[in-house]
Protein backbone atom coordinates (compact mmCIF):
# COMPACT_ATOMS: atom_id res chain seq x y z
CA UNK A 1 0.00 0.00 0.00
CA UNK A 2 1.57 3.27 -1.10
CA UNK A 3 0.58 6.88 -0.92
CA UNK A 4 2.09 10.37 -0.97
CA UNK A 5 0.64 13.41 0.81
CA UNK A 6 1.19 16.73 2.48
CA UNK A 7 1.30 16.21 6.25
CA UNK A 8 -1.52 18.62 7.11
CA UNK A 9 -3.96 17.93 4.23
CA UNK A 10 -7.33 16.26 4.25
CA UNK A 11 -6.78 15.22 0.67
CA UNK A 12 -9.82 12.98 0.19
CA UNK A 13 -12.06 15.89 1.10
CA UNK A 14 -10.21 18.65 -0.76
CA UNK A 15 -9.78 16.80 -4.04
CA UNK A 16 -12.17 13.88 -4.16
CA UNK A 17 -11.16 12.80 -7.65
CA UNK A 18 -7.42 13.20 -7.29
CA UNK A 19 -5.05 10.26 -7.70
CA UNK A 20 -4.09 10.40 -4.03
CA UNK A 21 -7.76 10.35 -2.98
CA UNK A 22 -8.15 7.17 -5.00
CA UNK A 23 -5.19 5.67 -3.12
CA UNK A 24 -7.01 6.17 0.19
CA UNK A 25 -10.11 4.57 -1.24
CA UNK A 26 -7.99 1.69 -2.49
CA UNK A 27 -6.53 1.32 1.00
CA UNK A 28 -10.05 1.19 2.43
CA UNK A 29 -11.09 -1.40 -0.18
CA UNK A 30 -8.04 -3.59 0.44
CA UNK A 31 -8.70 -3.65 4.17
CA UNK A 32 -12.29 -4.69 3.57
CA UNK A 33 -11.45 -7.26 0.87
CA UNK A 34 -8.51 -9.04 2.47
CA UNK A 35 -10.16 -9.23 5.87
CA UNK A 36 -13.80 -9.66 4.81
CA UNK A 37 -14.19 -12.81 6.91
CA UNK A 38 -12.90 -11.10 10.06
CA UNK A 39 -14.59 -8.41 12.13
CA UNK A 40 -12.65 -5.16 11.91
CA UNK A 41 -14.70 -2.74 13.96
CA UNK A 42 -11.72 -1.08 15.71
CA UNK A 43 -8.56 -0.32 13.71
CA UNK A 44 -5.49 1.41 15.11
CA UNK A 45 -3.09 3.40 12.92
CA UNK A 46 0.44 4.03 14.16
CA UNK A 47 4.08 4.24 13.06
CA UNK A 48 7.43 3.14 14.41
CA UNK A 49 8.60 6.70 15.08
CA UNK A 50 7.14 10.23 15.01
CA UNK A 51 6.72 12.28 11.86
CA UNK A 52 5.83 9.52 9.40
CA UNK A 53 2.32 10.77 8.56
CA UNK A 54 0.09 8.46 10.58
CA UNK A 55 -2.37 11.19 11.64
CA UNK A 56 -2.82 12.38 8.06
CA UNK A 57 -3.27 8.78 6.93
CA UNK A 58 -5.91 7.91 9.51
CA UNK A 59 -7.83 11.17 8.93
CA UNK A 60 -8.07 10.64 5.19
CA UNK A 61 -8.91 6.96 5.66
CA UNK A 62 -11.71 7.99 8.03
CA UNK A 63 -13.12 10.36 5.42
CA UNK A 64 -12.89 7.62 2.78
CA UNK A 65 -14.92 5.27 4.99
CA UNK A 66 -17.50 8.00 5.68
CA UNK A 67 -17.84 8.77 1.96
CA UNK A 68 -18.69 5.11 1.44
CA UNK A 69 -21.67 5.55 3.76
CA UNK A 70 -20.16 4.10 6.94
CA UNK A 71 -20.72 5.75 10.31
CA UNK A 72 -17.17 6.43 11.48
CA UNK A 73 -15.68 7.49 14.80
CA UNK A 74 -12.14 8.82 14.77
CA UNK A 75 -10.42 8.70 18.19
CA UNK A 76 -7.26 10.62 19.03
CA UNK A 77 -5.57 8.35 21.58
CA UNK A 78 -2.32 10.34 21.55
CA UNK A 79 -2.76 11.79 25.01
CA UNK A 80 0.64 13.50 24.93
CA UNK A 81 0.83 15.20 21.52
CA UNK A 82 -2.72 15.40 20.14
CA UNK A 83 -3.19 16.63 16.57
CA UNK A 84 -6.54 15.52 15.17
CA UNK A 85 -8.49 18.39 16.73
CA UNK A 86 -6.29 20.84 14.79
CA UNK A 87 -6.67 18.87 11.58
CA UNK A 88 -10.45 19.08 11.85
CA UNK A 89 -10.51 22.59 13.40
CA UNK A 90 -12.21 21.22 16.50
CA UNK A 91 -11.96 21.87 20.23
CA UNK A 92 -9.76 19.56 22.30
CA UNK A 93 -11.69 19.77 25.56
CA UNK A 94 -13.54 17.66 26.55
CA UNK A 95 -12.01 14.56 25.01
CA UNK A 96 -10.71 11.06 25.62
CA UNK A 97 -8.54 12.03 28.58
CA UNK A 98 -11.42 13.72 30.43
CA UNK A 99 -13.71 10.77 29.68
CA UNK A 100 -11.19 8.27 31.04
CA UNK A 101 -10.52 10.46 34.08
CA UNK A 102 -14.24 10.61 34.82
CA UNK A 103 -14.49 14.34 34.19
CA UNK A 104 -16.83 14.19 31.19
CA UNK A 105 -19.31 11.87 29.50
CA UNK A 106 -18.35 10.31 26.19
CA UNK A 107 -21.50 11.48 24.40
CA UNK A 108 -20.71 15.06 25.44
CA UNK A 109 -17.12 14.70 24.24
CA UNK A 110 -17.69 13.37 20.71
CA UNK A 111 -17.81 16.14 18.10
CA UNK A 112 -19.11 16.41 14.57
CA UNK A 113 -16.36 17.12 12.05
CA UNK A 114 -18.24 18.83 9.25
CA UNK A 115 -17.96 15.64 7.20
CA UNK A 116 -21.14 13.62 6.98
CA UNK A 117 -21.08 10.39 9.04
CA UNK A 118 -17.64 11.20 10.53
CA UNK A 119 -17.37 12.04 14.24
CA UNK A 120 -14.29 12.84 16.31
CA UNK A 121 -13.38 12.05 19.90
CA UNK A 122 -10.35 14.32 20.43
CA UNK A 123 -7.65 13.40 22.90
CA UNK A 124 -8.63 16.00 25.46
CA UNK A 125 -6.21 18.09 27.55
CA UNK A 126 -2.84 16.55 28.40
CA UNK A 127 -2.95 15.00 31.87
CA UNK A 128 -0.15 13.68 34.05
CA UNK A 129 -1.01 9.97 33.80
CA UNK A 130 -1.74 9.08 30.13
CA UNK A 131 -0.44 5.50 30.33
CA UNK A 132 -2.59 4.75 33.37
CA UNK A 133 -5.65 6.18 31.62
CA UNK A 134 -5.07 4.08 28.50
CA UNK A 135 -4.29 0.92 30.47
CA UNK A 136 -7.55 0.98 32.40
CA UNK A 137 -10.78 -0.93 32.58
CA UNK A 138 -12.53 2.34 31.70
CA UNK A 139 -10.75 2.40 28.32
CA UNK A 140 -11.80 -1.18 27.60
CA UNK A 141 -15.39 -0.49 28.61
CA UNK A 142 -15.43 2.70 26.53
CA UNK A 143 -14.55 0.87 23.33
CA UNK A 144 -17.14 -1.80 24.04
CA UNK A 145 -19.72 0.92 24.62
CA UNK A 146 -18.88 2.67 21.33
CA UNK A 147 -18.65 -0.37 19.05
CA UNK A 148 -22.41 -0.87 18.55
CA UNK A 149 -22.85 2.80 17.65
CA UNK A 150 -20.42 2.94 14.69
CA UNK A 151 -19.53 0.87 11.64
CA UNK A 152 -15.83 1.67 11.99
CA UNK A 153 -13.75 3.10 14.85
CA UNK A 154 -10.31 4.36 13.82
CA UNK A 155 -7.80 5.10 16.58
CA UNK A 156 -4.75 7.34 16.19
CA UNK A 157 -1.95 6.61 18.66
CA UNK A 158 1.60 7.72 19.42
CA UNK A 159 4.41 5.96 17.59
CA UNK A 160 5.11 2.46 18.87
CA UNK A 161 8.69 3.16 19.95
CA UNK A 162 7.75 6.49 21.53
CA UNK A 163 5.62 5.38 24.49
CA UNK A 164 3.99 2.23 25.84
CA UNK A 165 0.45 3.53 25.26
CA UNK A 166 0.36 2.33 21.67
CA UNK A 167 1.06 -1.30 22.46
CA UNK A 168 -1.65 -1.17 25.12
CA UNK A 169 -4.20 0.18 22.64
CA UNK A 170 -3.23 -2.34 19.96
CA UNK A 171 -4.24 -5.20 22.24
CA UNK A 172 -7.77 -3.72 22.38
CA UNK A 173 -8.20 -3.35 18.61
CA UNK A 174 -9.25 -5.73 15.86
CA UNK A 175 -6.35 -4.68 13.63
CA UNK A 176 -3.31 -2.42 13.27
CA UNK A 177 -2.01 -0.45 10.30
CA UNK A 178 1.60 0.74 10.40
CA UNK A 179 2.58 3.90 8.50
CA UNK A 180 6.20 4.08 7.36
CA UNK A 181 7.80 7.11 5.69
CA UNK A 182 9.94 6.17 2.71
CA UNK A 183 13.46 7.49 3.13
CA UNK A 184 12.99 8.09 6.86
CA UNK A 185 11.93 4.86 8.50
CA UNK A 186 14.74 2.61 9.64
CA UNK A 187 14.38 -1.13 9.13
CA UNK A 188 15.50 -1.92 12.66
CA UNK A 189 12.94 0.52 14.08
CA UNK A 190 10.20 -1.04 11.99
CA UNK A 191 11.27 -4.51 13.08
CA UNK A 192 11.38 -3.53 16.75
CA UNK A 193 7.95 -1.91 16.52
CA UNK A 194 6.53 -5.03 14.91
CA UNK A 195 8.05 -7.19 17.64
CA UNK A 196 6.42 -5.08 20.35
CA UNK A 197 3.04 -5.40 18.68
CA UNK A 198 3.51 -9.13 18.17
CA UNK A 199 4.25 -9.46 21.88
CA UNK A 200 0.62 -8.58 22.67
CA UNK A 201 -0.72 -10.56 19.70
CA UNK A 202 -1.83 -7.44 17.82
CA UNK A 203 -3.26 -8.26 14.39
CA UNK A 204 -1.17 -6.50 11.74
CA UNK A 205 -3.28 -5.57 8.72
CA UNK A 206 -0.44 -4.09 6.68
CA UNK A 207 2.12 -1.35 6.24
CA UNK A 208 1.33 1.88 4.39
CA UNK A 209 4.40 3.33 2.68
CA UNK A 210 4.15 7.11 2.91
CA UNK A 211 5.90 9.83 0.87
CA UNK A 212 6.63 7.54 -2.04
CA UNK A 213 7.44 9.71 -5.07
Amino acid sequence: MRRSTNESSLIVSASSRSQISEVYRLLRTKIQFFFKDQELKTVMVTSSQPGEGKSTTISNLAIAYAQEGKNVLLIDADLRKPSLHRMFSSLNNPGLSTVLAGNSEVLDSIQETGYERLSLLPSGPVLTNPSELIDSQTMRELLEQLKPQYDVILIDTPSVLEVSDTVLVSALCDGVIMVAAAGKVKKDHLKKAREQLDHVNARMLGIVMNRVM
